[in-house]
């Protein structure tokens, strides 16, 4: 079990590669999302991105995951959000819908870095 969980170890945080992975990862849930969004007319703005915060922040950290939310809120607001392709105002069911987001993503970015802690204690 030790070795099995090594490659989540692999990437330091502050890191230009954890960034990436961060971006990476918002980029695959935004893709998901269009397409979600125009095959199945899907209303749920932040659906394909909690996963991708989830792993961005397993594997890279707290500051990749951090890195991932900061660039959701405005692709999302941006791109999925009407009227499509412009920041609108945003009414009080968006504000609730990013809080909810931020919510979420911040105890999903908490629960990861207690299992990558879990993870170093495990492996000495």
């Amino acid at each position: 079990m030790r070795r099995g969980a090594d490659y989540m170890l692999r990437l330091r945080p502050w890191s230009a590669s954890a960034f990436a992975v961060a971006l990476l990862a918002v980029v695959v849930a935004a893709f998901l999302q269009g397409v979600l969004a125009s095959s199945l007319g899907s209303t749920l703005h932040f659906v394909t991105f909690y996963p991708a915060i989830l792993v961005a922040s397993l594997f890279a950290g707290i500051p990749a995951g951090a890195f991932a939310v900061a660039l959701t809120i405005p692709i999302v607001w941006w791109a999925f959000m009407p009227p499509y392709f412009e920041f609108n105002p945003l009414t009080v069911a968006d504000y609730n819908s990013f809080f909810l987001f931020l919510l979420f993503s911040v105890l999903a970015i908490w629960l990861s870095k207690l299992y990558r802690e879990a993870l170093v204690i495990l492996r000495n």
